[in-house]
């Protein structure tokens, strides 16, 4: 694991800061830019700014669900390493070979049922991340075509000069 993960830092901090960095540039770029009167840029250009707030938002939710995803994952690690020293002074007891096995089966048994569980945990930890970065984007996505249209209604008919 690198010491960036460990310390907590975000490693798309850089990224999600050029991306900002690139927004704006882009912004400043087309705000000065004159254009035949179609539709309104500066809308145009808020939408894209929305797009990239949410864009980040999304991304950041999917890291913090990574670290969350990475961390528990350790702990479970953690444990499963613990019990397993805890399983091998128990089968290196001097109890006669009928309760050994009968210990081996149940913590077997246990070890399986653990590791179901865990699984499970794991995977409703990537749902749940997964779906609230989708989540983000789909209403961004909604919001998005409610721009348009709305941009579309406001631009002049291109056939009423004809």
């Amino acid at each position: 694991m690198s010491d960036t993960f460990k310390s907590g830092e975000n490693p798309f901090a850089g990224a999600m800061a050029q991306a900002k960095t690139a927004t704006e540039d882009f912004t400043r770029m087309f705000s000065d830019m004159k254009f035949p009167q179609t539709m309104d840029m500066e809308a145009l250009l808020t939408a894209h700014r929305k797009n990239m707030e949410v864009l980040s938002a999304a991304n950041r939710v999917a890291m913090e669900g990574a670290q969350a995803l990475g961390r528990r994952n350790m702990e479970i690690m953690q444990q499963t390493m613990a019990e397993m020293g805890d399983s091998m002074r128990a089968l290196a007891s001097t109890d006669a070979p009928q309760e050994k096995a009968a210990k081996q089966a149940e913590m077997l048994k246990h070890a399986y049922e653990r590791a179901v569980g865990n699984a499970k945990e794991l995977g409703d930890l990537i749902q749940r991340s997964n779906g609230e970065a989708i989540g983000l984007l789909n209403a961004r996505f909604t919001e998005a075509m409610e721009e348009v249209k709305t941009l579309m209604a406001k631009a002049p008919s291109l056939t009423a000069g004809s």
